[in-house]
């Protein structure tokens, strides 16, 4: 009997909804990460047994993806307690029964690192934000301290996922992924 590793090794998930069908993506620091992720687990899945739950507490969520594998010696199960945000309950209304899962990196760039025309999280051009060490944003009315501007690049790779549900934390009993889930990794 082979038991089911779990792993959070991941940094949240986003939401991408303007597709076929929208994306549910794990993010990763960095794409190489990413890539031997999807190389080592997640492209031998298959597709009609991939499952995602998502277990609801009243302010945050436990996101859970495991699926049966072509390797199932190497085969790894993913968890993470996120915080309720819009962009979840938009995924939630609006999934239609089916989405794509896919791999993304999650990529943080300082003021240096970019050109004077890339924008930063708050809305302003690279060019509107000081040069010395603070880098805040020089725009009336912006409270931006610091230029940072965040992106996500995902893998082209996907599967498709078609079993997706939304339980409340007080029915896990009668989904095995997610009791398994709970009683493996409690926090």
């Amino acid at each position: 009997m082979i038991h089911t590793k779990w792993s959070d090794d991941f940094m949240g998930i986003a939401y991408r909804y303007f597709d076929l069908r929208m994306n549910i993506v794990p993010l990763l620091p960095h794409r190489k990460k990413a890539l031997k992720m999807w190389q080592d687990v997640i492209h031998w899945w298959y597709d009609a047994s991939i499952r995602v739950r998502f277990i609801e507490y009243p302010d945050q969520y436990r996101f859970v993806i495991g699926a049966e594998s072509r390797r199932p010696d190497s085969n790894v199960s993913f968890y993470k307690i996120l915080h309720k945000s819009p962009h979840y309950e938009r995924f939630k209304t609006g999934y239609g029964d089916a989405a794509y899962l896919r791999l993304g990196e999650y990529s943080t760039k300082r003021l240096q690192d970019v050109k004077d025309s890339d924008v930063c999280n708050c809305g302003h051009p690279a060019g509107d934000h000081a040069d010395d060490e603070s880098t805040e944003c020089l725009e009336d009315g912006c409270d931006c301290n610091e230029f940072v501007q965040t992106q996500v690049y995902m893998l082209r790779r996907k599967k498709t996922i078609t079993d997706i549900v939304f339980l409340d934390y007080t029915d896990i009993e009668k989904d095995p992924l997610s009791w398994n889930c709970i009683n493996s990794n409690p926090s």
